[in-house]
């Protein structure tokens, strides 16, 4: 089983703990909603716990694999899942982009979604979430 079949099992079971041992310590996660990436294996676990709480039925619909481009212009095999779920009452179709490490692990993960109403339902959910778990201040 692929680190990219790992990650998306952990998801679909909404397992953060599962998500540990697949992240690199000093993995990057780009948000839809945020310009400057999350940056840590501490960080991106919160993030994610935020994530699997506040998606309503989430499900994987795709997945390609191959290489691209990370975000530091290194070429690093990659997997794309793509996903829909529901948010806040809005409906999201998404794509997963991972980069992996050499050895196998998870080092940049990138989140497209659409559409803008259902970006703009995510920013606001993730940062409640992110807020009320001590992750990051109030504004």
């Amino acid at each position: 089983m692929t680190a990219a079949d790992r990650f998306r099992a952990a998801v679909e079971r909404r397992d953060p703990a599962a998500l540990d041992e697949l992240f690199t310590d000093d993995i990057r996660f780009h948000s839809p909603v945020k310009f400057s990436p999350f940056e840590g294996k501490p960080m991106v676990l919160g993030l994610f716990g935020v994530l699997l709480r506040i998606f309503e039925d989430f499900r994987y619909i795709g997945h390609h694999t191959g290489s691209a481009e990370t975000a530091d212009g290194a070429e690093a095999p990659s997997a794309v899942l793509l996903f829909r779920a529901v948010v806040g009452g809005k409906q999201i179709h998404g794509v997963d982009l991972l980069h992996f490490h050499e050895d196998g692990r998870i080092k940049e993960f990138t989140v497209m979604v659409r559409p803008q109403s259902a970006v703009h339902a995510l920013g606001e959910a993730v940062l409640a979430g992110l807020v009320a778990d001590g992750l990051v201040p109030a504004s």
